[in-house]
């Protein structure tokens, strides 16, 4: 996941509302979002080489999240696969303070990462490359390959469109969100970030949705979960040679907490 855009406890009738985009290398076996045969309480998308998953959501209501942190100067060899954290969250029985500073006393062993942990009432963050655990107060968040908030221009682009969204509608339209993700426009390179790889590809990776020959954004998810404990969960997943608003194939789910 390269992107987490999401208004946490801040709207009348949603308790969360999640827009995320999620960037890989295209030849990366993934399968898309389902409930899982060996762990029948989790709905998730699943990364077939590492086995964990970037986003995904119990029954009970339990929710993670994560995004690498980009820092190719400092990258482990085979490090411990960071989709790991998010499934293992979604199997304890912890809290996400919890779960997230247990987490911290051996956050080094991995690559970088940001984890986005929910349960029924509280949602945390940690990043291995931050400063500790925070639970998070009622508002917008935006998350990339940086640390939480961090103003990238596809960051906070993403967060003012979700803001006045949010603000302006009693109930929120999974299309909408869908195409809050969609935007392809790359950032004016005074903006780019310097994270450690070159202009040209910080260019490539600076757009909400992401086209390369080799790499872009596979999957678009958008979760609503409302102040009922309903829970839609949708996900459409692209063709590496098809911009977002060309063919793609939409999975959608709907269940009570």
């Amino acid at each position: 996941m390269c992107l987490i855009l999401f208004a946490y406890d801040i709207h009348p009738n949603y308790r969360l509302i999640l827009a995320a985009n999620r960037d890989e290398f295209y030849q990366r076996p993934t399968l898309p979002l389902h409930w899982w045969p060996d762990s029948p309480d989790i709905l998730a998308g699943r990364d077939l080489k590492g086995k964990g998953t970037w986003l995904g959501i119990t029954r009970g209501g339990r929710l993670a999240a994560i995004t690498n942190y980009r820092d190719p100067a400092h990258q482990v060899h085979n490090a411990p696969s960071r989709g790991r954290l998010v499934e293992n969250f979604l199997k304890t029985h912890q809290s996400p303070g919890t779960y997230l500073k247990n987490l911290s006393s051996h956050g080094a062993c991995y690559n970088g990462y940001n984890l986005v942990c929910l349960d029924n009432r509280v949602m945390a963050y940690f990043s291995n490359r931050g400063t500790g655990v925070q639970q998070l107060a009622a508002g917008f968040y935006g998350l990339s390959n940086d640390l939480l908030n961090i103003a990238w221009p596809k960051v906070a682009l993403g967060k003012q469109r979700l803001q006045a969204l949010v603000e302006s509608s009693p109930t929120i339209l999974p299309d909408v969100l869908f195409d809050l993700l969609c935007d392809t426009t790359p950032a004016p390179d005074h903006l780019l970030p310097n994270t450690g790889v070159s202009q040209a590809w910080e260019r490539v990776l600076s757009p909400i949705f992401i086209i390369s020959p080799t790499y872009g954004t596979r999957s678009s998810s958008v979760i609503l979960l409302d102040r009922r404990n309903h829970v839609q969960f949708l996900e459409r997943t692209f063709k590496p040679d098809l911009a977002c608003r060309g063919a793609n194939e939409q999975n959608g789910f709907e269940f009570q907490i």
